[in-house]
């Protein structure tokens, strides 16, 4: 099922998708046409945001639904909906290309996530953690009705300097 929304396309990927939304979230999180956008991890972090293998075993998880955005039949975007059970489903891979942002195409994303999330899994919160450094980002989700419930996570992975993470919440509806 398609949900189209401000000339916005959002659907479940399939694994045909997984090459080019693949390129679209690493432009989107690393590296010199990250630093375009505002929601990029460039400057902290330079590895692979995620490898082309994760992504399949996500389209291929039931417990997790990997949406992509598409516009004129093209991915501009991507969001991870992973079911975490007693009504949370936990966010991730939120991105939008950085030659797409500003637009109000990532809060129609999120919308939409937050819809499917509802329908797909039940849920009744989302939840997601960001880099605790990124204050703007973080602005951004508490906006959209987003509110700490945790600070000083540890970073998925060890780096140094260490980064610590928020988490943020929000009952939906």
């Amino acid at each position: 099922m398609s949900l189209g929304i401000d000339r916005l396309c959002v659907r479940p990927a399939r694994h045909e998708d997984l090459p080019s939304l693949h390129a679209v979230i690493q432009r989107a999180y690393r590296g010199d046409s990250a630093r375009a956008g505002w929601t990029h991890e460039a400057d902290l972090l330079d590895d692979e945001r995620i490898r082309l293998d994760v992504l399949a075993a996500i389209v291929d998880d039931p417990g997790s639904l990997l949406l992509l955005a598409e516009q004129e039949n093209a991915p501009i975007g991507s969001v991870q909906l992973t079911d975490k059970g007693n009504g949370e489903v936990y966010l991730g891979l939120f991105c939008i290309d950085p030659a797409h942002q500003a637009g109000g195409l990532g809060r129609t994303l999120l919308a939409a996530a937050e819809d499917w999330g509802r329908r797909h899994f039940s849920a009744t919160r989302m939840t997601m953690t960001v880099i605790d450094s990124r204050t703007e980002l973080i602005a951004y989700y508490r906006r959209r009705g987003y509110r700490e419930v945790a600070w000083g996570l540890d970073f998925v992975v060890p780096v140094e300097p260490p980064l610590f993470m928020t988490k943020l919440e929000k009952h939906l509806a």
